[in-house]
């Protein structure tokens, strides 16, 4: 549970990251599971789309919430190797992932400014919303992917499965811990 006497500001980022993440796809499974996955069991698929908005913008190190979901959407892009063929899936699920992110910044904007002032009882409801407004996302994202994956090769498939079992392996880890 989040502590509500720690700064506003730090209860702001760690939101934003959590927000960002959920939202913007969960991509940190670990690099050498990925790598061993894909590289052994599926080969690579080379057909790539003519360059997208959701794939041009560069991100930073220190990127802002906007810049972190933009490096997403461009490693997703990349690691699918998404074809001209599912370009209308993609941008749906882009468009998405944009939507949830910019609802979960305006929420933990609103959170941040009024952090110093809210009671137990605020503080509490404010972290409610923000479960909710995950779950409309999730509601929201679920389709969108599957949309996705129902246009992908099997070796984008294997790619995208071993990318979210790494996730669950890492959250189920850390929840045992």
């Amino acid at each position: 549970m989040i502590s509500f006497t720690r700064s506003p500001s730090r209860t702001l980022a760690v939101a934003t990251l959590l927000g960002s993440l959920v939202f913007a796809f969960p991509l940190m499974a670990n690099a050498g599971d990925f790598g061993a996955s894909a590289s052994a069991s599926a080969p690579m698929v080379l057909a790539e789309a003519p360059a997208a908005p959701a794939t041009t913008k560069p991100a930073s190190i220190n990127a802002g919430p906007d810049e972190a979901v933009e490096a997403h959407i461009k490693e997703l892009h990349n690691r699918l190797h998404i074809t001209a063929a599912q370009q209308t899936q993609w941008d749906n699920l882009v468009s998405v992932m944009r939507n949830n992110a910019t609802t979960m910044v305006d929420l933990q904007k609103t959170r941040g400014q009024d952090a110093s002032s809210m009671t137990a009882v605020e503080a509490i409801k404010s972290y409610q919303m923000v479960i909710r407004a995950h779950e409309k996302g999730m509601d929201q994202f679920v389709p969108a992917f599957e949309a996705l994956y129902d246009t992908m090769s099997d070796a984008q498939k294997k790619t995208a499965d071993s990318m979210f079992r790494g996730n669950v392996r890492t959250a189920s880890a850390k929840a045992s811990n």
